[in-house]
Protein backbone atom coordinates (compact mmCIF):
# COMPACT_ATOMS: atom_id res chain seq x y z
CA UNK A 1 0.00 0.00 0.00
CA UNK A 2 1.21 3.53 -0.64
CA UNK A 3 0.91 6.62 1.54
CA UNK A 4 -1.84 8.21 -0.57
CA UNK A 5 -4.05 5.11 -0.36
CA UNK A 6 -3.59 4.72 3.39
CA UNK A 7 -4.27 8.42 4.03
CA UNK A 8 -7.49 8.18 1.96
CA UNK A 9 -8.51 5.07 3.92
CA UNK A 10 -7.85 6.87 7.23
CA UNK A 11 -9.92 9.88 6.09
CA UNK A 12 -12.84 7.57 5.31
CA UNK A 13 -12.51 5.88 8.70
CA UNK A 14 -12.47 9.23 10.53
CA UNK A 15 -15.59 10.33 8.64
CA UNK A 16 -17.27 7.05 9.66
CA UNK A 17 -16.29 7.58 13.31
CA UNK A 18 -17.66 11.10 13.18
CA UNK A 19 -20.93 9.88 11.64
CA UNK A 20 -21.29 7.10 14.23
CA UNK A 21 -20.76 9.42 17.18
CA UNK A 22 -23.13 12.02 15.70
CA UNK A 23 -25.95 9.58 14.96
CA UNK A 24 -25.56 7.16 17.89
CA UNK A 25 -24.37 9.25 20.84
CA UNK A 26 -25.41 12.88 20.29
CA UNK A 27 -29.16 12.10 20.65
CA UNK A 28 -28.67 10.24 23.95
CA UNK A 29 -29.63 11.63 27.33
CA UNK A 30 -26.87 12.39 29.82
CA UNK A 31 -27.89 9.45 32.04
CA UNK A 32 -27.31 7.02 29.16
CA UNK A 33 -24.03 8.73 28.21
CA UNK A 34 -22.82 8.24 31.80
CA UNK A 35 -24.19 4.68 32.21
CA UNK A 36 -21.61 2.08 33.27
CA UNK A 37 -22.32 -1.64 32.96
CA UNK A 38 -19.96 -2.30 35.89
CA UNK A 39 -18.33 -0.11 38.54
CA UNK A 40 -14.90 -0.63 36.95
CA UNK A 41 -15.94 -0.08 33.34
CA UNK A 42 -16.11 3.17 31.39
CA UNK A 43 -19.22 5.01 30.28
CA UNK A 44 -19.72 6.27 26.72
CA UNK A 45 -18.45 9.70 27.78
CA UNK A 46 -15.42 8.22 29.51
CA UNK A 47 -14.51 6.29 26.34
CA UNK A 48 -14.68 9.50 24.31
CA UNK A 49 -12.90 11.61 26.94
CA UNK A 50 -10.04 9.09 26.83
CA UNK A 51 -9.84 9.70 23.07
CA UNK A 52 -10.02 13.47 23.59
CA UNK A 53 -7.00 13.27 25.88
CA UNK A 54 -5.03 11.44 23.18
CA UNK A 55 -6.14 13.95 20.54
CA UNK A 56 -5.04 16.85 22.74
CA UNK A 57 -1.56 15.34 22.75
CA UNK A 58 -1.21 14.04 19.19
CA UNK A 59 -2.98 16.64 17.02
CA UNK A 60 -0.55 19.50 17.82
CA UNK A 61 2.37 17.15 17.12
CA UNK A 62 0.86 16.22 13.75
CA UNK A 63 0.45 19.91 12.86
CA UNK A 64 4.05 20.64 13.82
CA UNK A 65 5.41 17.62 11.92
CA UNK A 66 3.45 18.43 8.77
CA UNK A 67 4.52 22.09 8.85
CA UNK A 68 8.16 20.97 8.86
CA UNK A 69 7.81 17.99 6.49
CA UNK A 70 9.26 18.17 2.98
CA UNK A 71 6.69 18.18 0.18
CA UNK A 72 6.38 15.02 -1.89
CA UNK A 73 4.82 14.93 -5.33
CA UNK A 74 4.50 11.14 -5.61
CA UNK A 75 3.04 8.62 -3.16
CA UNK A 76 5.60 6.55 -1.26
CA UNK A 77 5.35 2.97 -0.02
CA UNK A 78 4.09 2.81 3.56
CA UNK A 79 6.93 1.94 5.96
CA UNK A 80 6.50 0.76 9.53
CA UNK A 81 8.95 0.79 12.39
CA UNK A 82 9.03 -1.93 15.03
CA UNK A 83 7.43 0.50 17.50
CA UNK A 84 4.72 1.41 14.98
CA UNK A 85 3.83 -2.23 14.30
CA UNK A 86 3.71 -3.00 18.02
CA UNK A 87 1.56 0.08 18.76
CA UNK A 88 -0.87 -0.69 15.92
CA UNK A 89 -1.24 -4.29 17.06
CA UNK A 90 -2.00 -3.12 20.60
CA UNK A 91 -4.83 -0.73 19.60
CA UNK A 92 -6.24 -2.80 16.75
CA UNK A 93 -10.03 -2.99 17.30
CA UNK A 94 -9.85 -6.72 16.51
CA UNK A 95 -7.41 -7.29 19.38
CA UNK A 96 -9.66 -8.20 22.32
CA UNK A 97 -6.85 -8.10 24.87
CA UNK A 98 -7.42 -5.32 27.40
CA UNK A 99 -4.60 -2.88 28.10
CA UNK A 100 -4.11 -0.74 31.15
CA UNK A 101 -4.12 2.95 30.32
CA UNK A 102 -1.85 5.58 31.80
CA UNK A 103 -3.28 7.29 34.87
CA UNK A 104 -3.47 10.76 33.27
CA UNK A 105 -5.25 9.26 30.24
CA UNK A 106 -7.79 7.38 32.36
CA UNK A 107 -11.07 9.32 32.73
CA UNK A 108 -12.65 6.74 35.07
CA UNK A 109 -15.05 8.39 37.53
CA UNK A 110 -14.69 11.83 35.93
CA UNK A 111 -17.63 14.22 36.05
CA UNK A 112 -18.37 14.53 32.33
CA UNK A 113 -20.99 16.37 30.30
CA UNK A 114 -22.12 16.18 26.70
CA UNK A 115 -19.38 18.74 25.91
CA UNK A 116 -17.11 15.67 25.57
CA UNK A 117 -19.01 14.76 22.39
CA UNK A 118 -18.56 18.24 20.92
CA UNK A 119 -14.84 18.18 21.67
CA UNK A 120 -14.51 14.73 20.09
CA UNK A 121 -16.22 15.91 16.91
CA UNK A 122 -14.02 19.03 16.77
CA UNK A 123 -10.94 16.81 17.07
CA UNK A 124 -12.24 14.73 14.15
CA UNK A 125 -12.58 17.85 12.00
CA UNK A 126 -9.00 18.85 12.87
CA UNK A 127 -7.77 15.32 12.16
CA UNK A 128 -9.45 15.33 8.74
CA UNK A 129 -7.71 18.61 7.85
CA UNK A 130 -4.37 17.21 8.98
CA UNK A 131 -4.87 14.00 7.00
CA UNK A 132 -5.62 16.11 3.91
CA UNK A 133 -2.48 18.17 4.49
CA UNK A 134 -0.49 14.95 4.94
CA UNK A 135 -1.22 13.88 1.35
CA UNK A 136 1.43 16.34 0.17
CA UNK A 137 4.05 15.59 2.84
CA UNK A 138 6.70 12.99 3.56
CA UNK A 139 4.86 11.02 6.24
CA UNK A 140 7.43 8.22 6.54
CA UNK A 141 9.77 10.26 8.76
CA UNK A 142 9.95 9.58 12.51
CA UNK A 143 8.61 12.84 13.91
CA UNK A 144 5.75 12.07 16.31
CA UNK A 145 6.67 11.47 19.96
CA UNK A 146 4.99 8.55 21.68
CA UNK A 147 2.70 9.80 24.44
CA UNK A 148 3.92 7.48 27.19
CA UNK A 149 7.67 7.95 26.45
CA UNK A 150 8.33 11.07 24.44
CA UNK A 151 11.92 10.23 23.55
CA UNK A 152 10.56 7.48 21.27
CA UNK A 153 9.17 8.61 17.93
CA UNK A 154 6.81 7.03 15.43
CA UNK A 155 6.62 7.79 11.75
CA UNK A 156 3.96 10.40 11.06
CA UNK A 157 1.82 8.03 8.99
CA UNK A 158 1.94 5.17 11.49
CA UNK A 159 1.04 7.64 14.27
CA UNK A 160 -2.00 8.77 12.23
CA UNK A 161 -2.99 5.13 11.78
CA UNK A 162 -2.42 4.49 15.51
CA UNK A 163 -4.69 7.39 16.48
CA UNK A 164 -7.50 6.32 14.11
CA UNK A 165 -7.34 2.65 15.17
CA UNK A 166 -7.33 3.69 18.82
CA UNK A 167 -10.44 5.77 18.18
CA UNK A 168 -12.16 2.88 16.41
CA UNK A 169 -11.36 0.59 19.33
CA UNK A 170 -12.89 2.91 21.93
CA UNK A 171 -15.90 3.98 19.85
CA UNK A 172 -16.69 0.26 19.52
CA UNK A 173 -16.32 -0.01 23.30
CA UNK A 174 -18.75 2.92 23.71
CA UNK A 175 -21.19 1.21 21.33
CA UNK A 176 -21.07 -1.93 23.48
CA UNK A 177 -21.80 0.19 26.57
CA UNK A 178 -24.75 1.76 24.76
CA UNK A 179 -26.10 -1.70 23.86
CA UNK A 180 -25.77 -2.78 27.50
CA UNK A 181 -27.62 0.34 28.67
CA UNK A 182 -30.67 -0.83 26.72
CA UNK A 183 -30.78 -4.27 28.33
CA UNK A 184 -33.36 -4.75 31.07
CA UNK A 185 -31.93 -5.02 34.56
CA UNK A 186 -32.65 -8.36 36.20
CA UNK A 187 -32.46 -8.76 39.92
CA UNK A 188 -31.38 -12.08 41.34
CA UNK A 189 -33.10 -12.94 44.61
Amino acid sequence: MNTTSLLAQLQTQVQQLKASVTSEFLPLEIATLNFKPHATSWSILECLEHLNRYSRFYLPHFAKALAAAPTLALPQPVRYSWLGKKSLDMVNPGNVKKHKTLKHMNPHNSQLTAAVLDEFLQHQDTLLKLLEKATKADVNKKTIPVEFFRLLKMRTLEAFEFLVMHQQRHVQQAQRVQAQSKQPISLVV
